[in-house]
């Protein structure tokens, strides 16, 4: 053989093995940013929970007692724009009639709690809410949102003398 081309195998076994040790690292790297999103969803998902468990307790104490206000603030994942309330067996009104659309897309039997934008809360987009009065809440604006400003909800849960469900508001 002659001296050359011993010189070539080298280099193109060489470059064979660098282009396989790129190859993995792209796989690698990309399969961490992978993980990484799928725990980031899993953590809004997480957060997301609480806060329909702790508003869901707060409602309901709220609810047995005869009347009373009450003024809260939840966490939430900065990606949720808005909590919207929402009647989907009464018609669109108000100034945010181009969500009742896109929420309904989530709306399967009877929920009435949706997060804004779809997919931003983790996997969950809507929950029930017992003891809420849904038509009083929905009156004027249907969906009712509030807006989640840096994590934070502020809401009123309040309840009147003589009235047997619960109604928020901003």
């Amino acid at each position: 053989m002659k001296r050359g081309q011993l010189g070539k195998k080298g280099q193109t076994n060489l470059s064979f093995g660098m282009m396989f040790s790129i190859i993995l690292i792209i796989v690698f790297i990309t399969f961490a940013f992978y993980a990484i999103g799928k725990f980031l969803d899993i953590q809004k998902a997480t957060k997301t929970g609480q806060f329909i468990q702790a508003f869901k307790s707060d409602v309901d104490q709220m609810w047995r007692s005869s009347q009373g206000s009450q003024a809260v603030e939840y966490a939430l994942p900065t990606s949720i724009e808005q909590v919207c309330f929402a009647d989907f067996n009464s018609s669109k009104k108000g100034v945010r009639q181009i969500l009742y659309s896109d929420l309904r897309f989530v709306y399967f039997t009877d929920e009435n709690l949706f997060f804004y934008p779809v997919g931003s809360a983790g996997g969950v987009d809507s929950a029930k809410i017992s003891n809420i009065d849904i038509f009083e809440i929905t009156k004027n604006e249907n969906p009712y949102c509030i807006t989640n400003l840096n994590g934070k909800v502020n809401l009123t849960i309040k309840k009147e003398l003589d009235v047997k469900l619960v109604t928020i508001t901003r």
